[in-house]
């Protein structure tokens, strides 16, 4: 059977009839003492449909509680994250600067967060990469915020920068260094020797930094 664990099997001499448990963990299916195992294949295969439903809907329980939705939002250009209220409201998402608050609807929570988070980076992510340019004399032409899945950033032969939504989730320091490294490429356009040596330019700690980027696993509901 597909995706399920292997089936633990105990012969019982008081059972009486094939009896099978679907756990969080395990699957058990206790038998009487001189069941054949004729009779065990056959039970198990007119039982599939039922242990293959049973079994993944333990495992959505699961995930289900450890999906919380998270009550704080840590955004990379804010010195305190946000914090997040769900309620019932039209508005997909309202931000309140003032307070430092994130108001998203209950009705899908997690599309409207993820939601909030893109249009929050196609905001700030341009008008960072602004700030990091002028602060390496590195000039770019245009800025596009995407959310692919394999690149954190990429830049142009015409040295237009696109930079992945997800950088306002990364500690500001990680979400530099890919400015910096997108906009080394403006004068390398490869990554040869000099090209990392001016990336260590404007970032001396970009070796650090890169390892944390490979490692960066993103929160549940940005998946």
């Amino acid at each position: 059977m597909a995706n399920l664990p292997e089936i633990k099997i105990t012969h019982h001499a008081r059972a009486t009839r094939l009896r099978l448990r679907v756990e969080p963990t395990q699957i058990r299916l206790t038998v009487p003492k001189y069941c054949t195992q004729r009779q065990i294949q056959h039970f198990l295969h007119e039982s599939e449909q039922w242990i293959i439903e049973t079994w993944h809907k333990q495992q959505e329980k699961i995930q289900q509680v450890d999906q919380i939705l998270p009550t704080s939002l840590q955004l990379f250009n804010l010195k305190l994250p946000l914090e997040i209220i769900y309620k019932t409201q039209k508005n997909s998402y309202i931000l309140d600067e003032q307070k430092h608050q994130l108001f998203v609807s209950e009705r899908q929570p997690e599309s409207y967060l993820k939601a909030f988070v893109i249009a929050y980076a196609k905001h700030y992510l341009p008008i960072y990469l602004k700030q990091v340019s002028d602060e390496t004399h590195l000039k770019f032409g245009q800025c596009a915020v995407r959310h692919p899945k394999t690149r954190w950033g990429s830049c142009t032969a015409r040295h237009d920068i696109m930079l992945n939504s997800a950088l306002v989730l990364c500690d500001q320091r990680i979400t530099r260094y890919v400015c910096v490294h997108e906009l080394a490429h403006t004068k390398h356009f490869d990554h040869s020797a000099a090209f990392w040596s001016e990336v260590e330019k404007h970032d001396q700690h970009y070796q650090q930094h890169r390892k944390v980027l490979k490692s960066s696993v993103m929160p549940w509901w940005w998946a």
